[in-house]
């Protein structure tokens, strides 16, 4: 699945498009300087943060700049074509640091690195070190390995069905919210996605190390976490499921909010609806991807769920908690798609009225299923058509729904000042919409306050208030 992801406007705030340091600094240290790109999702960063802290263990620290790095790692994302045509021009900018300075160790990690390891070595021969998601409790050894008399790339992408990464701690930077991850791998083999492949098959991280992960963020003075998974309501671990994980989660103290993503329709179970309604703590917000409207391509996908039943957890779950906001994936253009499929698509994102959609025409990930089996059979003119007319449709509900909260108030866990404007305010509220307002005179408001703001205008994916 590729292309570009529409969100009405707004980037993901998940996704991580590389050229900035994710390696946080390590305090007092002065070993060798580490400067980690990243690129992808919620999951490349939380990973990005993983490395930071095996490295940060074992001597090395942050590099302030490019010039100043002795490794460069450049995390990666395979589920989007346009991210890997990114890495490799990127690769081919990083190659004058390493002209400039050729004991400079310059490496591939993550899914990309898994995916595509022959044509890294082929493609972009000066990279020193290719390793994939299951190796990073290596990463010291590997560097040193690769700094030494190798004169081939260093190589280590053996998938393990065992690493979970138990034990670690992930070298954070300052903030409100912080990542946690639950559960690693994917079990689903969706027809159009390569996860599985680069990332390995479905196993639970510990509760007991979740916890202790949670409670690290907490004394730190986090205030929101994230739990990630690439489906990660169907997590297990033993006799815990993940409605139970929460359970355990809520009571942590100095943690204001919880969420997660993304969740499998097929896994919510009326526990886990319970369990959401039943706890403040836990965001009324959902991304639950839907993908199609169409069981005939919901089929095709193998998405082990239909239209009617993914009707059926929508009400369900807004029977239980009204004031939910949810958000979606849909791919236009998938193998055999015909006009009838994609108006069932455009009622289901009518019927369903997503607060907002990461959109995606699709085309071929080499490797899936799709694309050995399923020929890419819809013209790109069509797709492209297609990809509009949804855009358009989910613009027209996203402002309907923004425009419906002017008047309200709402609680906001404040991130900081607005990138725009040094006198204003943001935050997002428990149903993840962006809030600006001004400061307030004789009030010190800082990041990682709750602050009840009213809104009293908003753009076309932000609402625009005052302090309550």
């Amino acid at each position: 699945m590729t292309s570009e992801p529409t969100t009405q406007g707004t980037k993901n705030p998940y996704a991580h498009d590389g050229e900035k340091n994710t390696m946080p600094e390590a305090d007092g240290t002065l070993g060798k300087k580490v400067f980690i790109e990243t690129y992808g999702c919620q999951m490349n960063l939380a990973d990005s943060e993983l490395m930071g802290g095996v490295l940060a263990d074992t001597g090395y620290s942050s590099a302030e700049s490019l010039e100043e790095a002795d490794v460069i790692l450049i995390n990666t994302c395979a589920v989007r074509e346009r991210a890997e045509d990114r890495v490799f021009g990127r690769l081919s900018h990083l190659l004058r640091f390493k002209n400039d300075k050729p004991e400079l160790v310059l490496g591939v990690t993550g899914c990309m690195a898994e995916h595509l390891r022959d044509k890294i070595t082929d493609q972009a021969p000066y990279v020193d070190l290719v390793i994939g998601p299951d190796a990073y409790r290596r990463l010291p050894a590997l560097l040193d390995k690769a700094t030494g008399e190798a004169r081939d790339p260093v190589i280590d992408v053996k998938l393990d069905k065992a690493e979970v990464y138990e034990g670690l701690t992930p070298k954070r930077k300052p903030g409100v919210g912080g990542w946690v991850t639950v559960q690693r791998g994917c079990d689903k083999f969706c027809t159009f996605c390569i996860v599985p492949f680069v990332r390995g098959r479905e196993r639970g991280v510990p509760p007991h190390e979740i916890l202790r992960q949670v409670e690290n963020l907490a004394e730190r003075g986090y205030k929101e976490v994230t739990l990630l998974g690439q489906t990660v309501n169907s997590y297990r671990y033993e006799d815990v499921d993940f409605a139970d994980l929460l359970e355990q989660i809520v009571p942590i103290e100095g943690i204001e909010r919880i969420r997660f993503t993304s969740p499998y329709p097929t896994d919510f179970t009326p526990k886990l609806i319970e369990t959401i309604a039943r706890h403040d703590k836990i965001c009324n917000y959902l991304h639950l991807p839907a993908q199609s409207g169409s069981n005939r391509m919901l089929d095709e996908m193998r998405r082990q769920y239909t239209r009617e039943e993914y009707d059926q957890l929508v009400d369900d779950i807004r029977a239980a908690v009204p004031d939910i906001a949810l958000s979606t994936d849909i791919i236009v253009g998938f193998p055999g798609e015909t006009e009838e499929d994609f108006e069932q698509t455009m009622e289901l994102m009518e019927s369903t009225r997503f607060d907002f959609a990461y959109l995606f025409k699709y085309s071929e990930r080499s490797n899936t299923y799709a694309s050995r089996n399923l020929p890419d059979d819809i013209d790109e003119e069509v797709k492209g058509e297609r990809l509009k007319k949804i855009i358009a449709l989910q613009e027209s509900i996203s402002a309907e729904v923004f425009k419906s909260k002017v008047g309200g108030t709402y609680t906001v866990l404040v991130e900081g000042e607005s990138r725009r404007d040094p006198n204003e305010l943001c935050g997002r509220t428990g149903d993840f919409k962006t809030v600006v307002f001004p400061k307030a005179d004789g009030r010190d408001i800082e990041a990682g306050d709750l602050v009840d703001v009213k809104v009293t205008d908003c753009t076309s994916h932000t609402l625009l208030g005052e302090l309550a």
